[in-house]
């Protein structure tokens, strides 16, 4: 299923976040710290289980629950 990563990457910034902007920017720019450049991905984009792993545990690690 395509496109998972995006939805992860959208998930763990909205509810981080909150819709502070500012927040959002911090969040997508520990991604990148962490290896995931969230611009890279969209919808169409295959599902690395790598990548996927990096999220589920920067998401625990934010305390975001997914």
């Amino acid at each position: 299923m395509a496109g998972k990563i995006k939805k992860l990457i959208d998930t763990i910034v909205e509810k981080r976040s909150g819709g502070n902007s500012t927040i959002a920017t911090l969040t997508k720019s520990k991604m990148v710290m962490k290896g995931i450049n969230p611009e890279k991905f969209d919808g169409n984009s295959p599902d690395d289980p790598a990548v996927i792993e990096k999220l589920v545990a920067l998401a625990k690690e934010l305390n975001v629950n997914i």
